[in-house]
């Protein structure tokens, strides 16, 4: 990795974990009574926040693409559960702005084919966002059609707008993002790039009336949509909540922590170092220990090897690093020093919920809320 890239991704990757601590503390301030004023402002730095990662995360998107290529993670998906997810996604937030958004379906209910169903979320992204930014009234129409091809599937996307300003093609980033703004800018070139990735294509139509229809169309294999009830996801109904304790050094990555965990139903209590961790863990009273690596007074792994020393139920609690340094060198030496797992900063949900799952035993996991 070139200097500049390792600038890049550590800076972006800063920012990004900042604002995660915003949007949570903004969640958590959320929950208080306060003034209708007071929420509008709360909203209004939520969505600030929200709207910044968006940029990083679509930035960093496109750089992967122009440099290595787009990853993807192909799974079997039900497109009919594909088209609820935009609308229970898009409906709001289209209602804020004073448009209607209308969803819809065309192919067989159950059909279901082998995609990487967040990329092509993203590529929805990208067009409904551009088309509720070109209308200012009236409704927005998103659809998504699957034809059986053989042993393929063929999908198409459409996003019909009915404004006055183009959500055409043929526009190029600096001309959407002098119409629409950055983040939809960035967001529509994401889709281009995803779709022409999947050996795709994308053009528009002139509506009957007023505006245009985006139009994007791909092939995918398609699959047997698993069993819901052997995903690990599905959990039962819990018996007690698992107590966790957070180990960090800085105050915002805490916050973070902690209301992930409230968000899987857990419990959690707080230390700001390793010598607080061993002392908290000596009481045997969590199920599960999240540990910062680098703190003051005593990092994670020297913590780790202490709470490790103790005796009996106290000394063989999971422990789970988090860390922004989370490379297979460094992971195999935490786990050598005794943790169970890694969990890379800044945290994805996804990416604690499985350390989680994969940590807590028995009643503690039914906690876990998928």
């Amino acid at each position: 990795m070139s200097l500049p890239d390792f600038f890049f991704e550590r800076i972006t990757s800063e920012i990004h974990q900042q604002m995660e601590g915003v949007q949570a503390l903004a969640e958590r301030l959320a929950r208080h009574p306060l003034g209708a004023d007071a929420q509008a402002c709360v909203a209004g730095v939520s969505e600030a926040a929200a709207c910044v990662r968006q940029i990083l995360a679509s930035s960093a998107d496109l750089k992967d693409a122009a440099t290595q290529g787009m990853a993807f993670e192909p799974a079997p998906k039900r497109l009919r559960d594909l088209a609820d997810e935009i609308e229970a996604r898009w409906g709001q937030k289209a209602a804020k702005s004073g448009v209607t958004l209308l969803v819809s379906y065309d192919g067989a209910p159950e059909m279901t084919a082998l995609i990487d169903s967040a990329r092509v979320m993203q590529a929805f992204d990208g067009f409904i966002s551009q088309a509720l930014a070109g209308v200012r009234h009236g409704a927005v129409e998103a659809t998504l059609r699957a034809y059986p091809a053989g042993d393929m599937v063929r999908l198409e996307g459409r996003v019909r707008g009915g404004g006055e300003r183009s959500v055409g093609d043929a526009l190029d980033i600096q001309e959407i993002e002098a119409l629409f703004g950055l983040e939809t800018a960035l967001s529509v070139a994401v889709g281009r790039q995803i779709i022409a990735a999947l050996g795709g294509d994308v053009h528009t139509e002139a509506n009957a009336g007023a505006g245009e229809t985006l139009v994007f169309e791909f092939t995918a294999p398609t699959a047997v949509e698993s069993n819901g009830e052997a995903e690990p996801d599905n959990l039962d109904a819990r018996q007690r909540a698992a107590h966790i304790l957070v180990v960090d050094d800085n105050a915002t990555n805490r916050m973070v922590a902690e209301t992930l965990c409230e968000m899987f139903d857990c419990t959690s209590e707080s230390a700001v170092d390793g010598v607080e961790a061993v002392a908290a863990a000596r009481t045997g009273r969590f199920d599960l220990i999240l540990m910062d690596i680098k703190m003051p007074r005593m990092d994670g792994v020297t913590a780790t090897q202490a709470i490790r020393a103790l005796p009996g139920a106290a000394g063989r609690v999971p422990i789970i690093a988090l860390t922004a340094n989370a490379d297979p060198e460094d992971a195999a030496g935490y786990l050598a020093a005794g943790m169970n797992g890694v969990v890379e900063k800044p945290m994805k949900p996804e990416n604690l919920l499985k350390a989680l799952q994969e940590n807590l035993g028995g009643a503690a996991e039914e906690s876990v809320a998928a």
